[in-house]
């Protein structure tokens, strides 16, 4: 099929008939993503790999009730946010939640911008992993998944103005930690 999406719908209706290369290649597809996405949550590499695991144990079991309603990149990143969330809880590990979000988001591109074009990439990803993990993750999903922010917002389970307050927040705080490494304008 021409289209990734495409392909990855009819891939999750193979995955509903107990198809387990559609399995395979859904996973070879959105694997990284996934992971990626789970490690902004968990920020341990051994559970995120389990979680990972337990994603696409949840993928087998409820392609079936997958309904076309967001892409399946979308889908297969809630499930795993839920995955890692009741991972979370069972370990008594608590995601940080924010308090104070400044209550418009600011669209145009900020200082920060700047200074990431200057900034080594490990540099960035220590600092990313400095960030409150609602930050992190909702960079995540925005840069790293590369999801609209209605897409974020239906994972999330969040309106979308508090998904862009969130990415006003987690793009600061980046940029203040990354000014106090020495990176400026």
């Amino acid at each position: 099929m021409d289209h990734p999406e495409l392909y990855d719908r009819d891939l999750v209706r193979r995955v509903a008939s107990r198809d387990r290369d559609a399995l395979t290649d859904l996973y070879r597809r959105h694997g990284r993503v996934l992971f990626g996405q789970i490690l902004f949550v968990v920020s341990d590499r051994g559970i995120s790999e389990e979680i990972l695991q337990d994603t696409m144990v949840a993928v087998w079991r409820d392609a079936a009730k997958f309904r076309g309603d967001s892409r399946v990149r979308s889908w297969m990143i809630a499930i795993a946010r839920r995955k890692a969330r009741d991972r979370m809880r069972r370990h008594e590990v608590s995601a940080a939640h924010d308090d104070v979000l400044p209550e418009r988001p600011d669209a145009a591109p900020g200082p920060e911008l700047l200074a990431l074009d200057r900034v080594e990439m490990a540099d960035v990803a220590t600092a990313v992993t400095r960030l409150r993990p609602g930050h992190r993750e909702v960079l995540g999903l925005v840069f790293g998944a590369g999801l609209t922010l209605p897409e974020v917002a239906g994972i999330l389970e969040i309106p979308e103005g508090t998904v862009k307050s969130r990415l006003y927040a987690a793009r600061t705080a980046l940029s203040e930690q990354l000014r106090e490494k020495g990176y400026s304008r």
